[in-house]
């Protein structure tokens, strides 16, 4: 059985490396190495689009960084218990039209007793920004 530590039941150190993990995957902008940290039948919301299963999630990331240009992503730890954990994030990226965007968004996640998540529900905003006014 695949395991991806660390393991739930989550401490504030090891929710801490759990959000630090999925940050260092998305940043990669690899959809196969991001979706193997959900579990084969993980349930997404992300926005207004539902998701069943890795290879829903691999197709939308891979849809997602070819519109979503010089992404780069920084998450923190909202709060924890058990086997679940929120975050905040926010990030950044420019269309190819060039126009620069920072998303703002909160996700809930819940993990199986191998580290797996298994459902992942992210409410997200996007404000136009200069390239000026970047962070990350």
């Amino acid at each position: 059985m695949e395991k991806r530590h660390p393991l739930p039941p989550f401490t504030r150190e090891t929710a801490t490396q759990k959000v630090q993990a999925a940050e260092d995957a998305w940043n990669t902008k690899d959809p196969e190495k991001v979706a193997l940290a959900y579990t084969p039948d993980t349930e997404w919301r992300n926005r207004n689009v539902f998701l069943n299963g890795r290879a829903e999630v691999q197709s939308f990331l891979t849809d997602k960084w070819k519109k979503e240009l010089s992404y780069k992503l920084r998450k923190e730890l909202w709060s924890f218990t058990d086997n679940r954990i929120a975050v905040r994030f926010e990030y950044e990226y420019h269309n190819a039209k060039g126009q620069w965007f920072r998303a703002y968004g909160n996700e809930n996640w819940e993990f199986d007793e191998n580290g797996l998540m298994q459902k992942r529900y992210a409410s997200i905003n996007d404000l136009p920004i200069e390239e000026g006014e970047r962070r990350l």
